[in-house]
């Protein structure tokens, strides 16, 4: 099925079926993400800070932490 025959048929759907279908792609993301490429830097860096953390040299956070932190950098705009 082409894009455009896609798009048509979803419109057709009810919002509570359109969030199960966007639910599922992503989960058909998540299942092939050892399929998406990765450029060289990007690998160089994951490994160089994976590397720090080992060495405990980097501060890790909270979700809370960071969850309050955003929350409040919100709230003051």
């Amino acid at each position: 099925m082409k894009p455009e025959q896609i798009k048509i048929e979803v419109e057709r759907l009810d919002l509570s079926e359109k969030l199960m279908l966007v639910e599922d792609i992503w989960d058909s993301i998540a299942e092939s993400n050892s399929e998406l490429p990765m450029s060289v830097w990007q690998k160089k860096e994951l490994d160089k800070r994976y590397e720090a953390y080992q060495k405990g040299d980097l501060s890790l956070h909270s979700w809370d932490d960071i969850n309050t932190s955003i929350r409040k950098k919100i709230n003051e705009t």
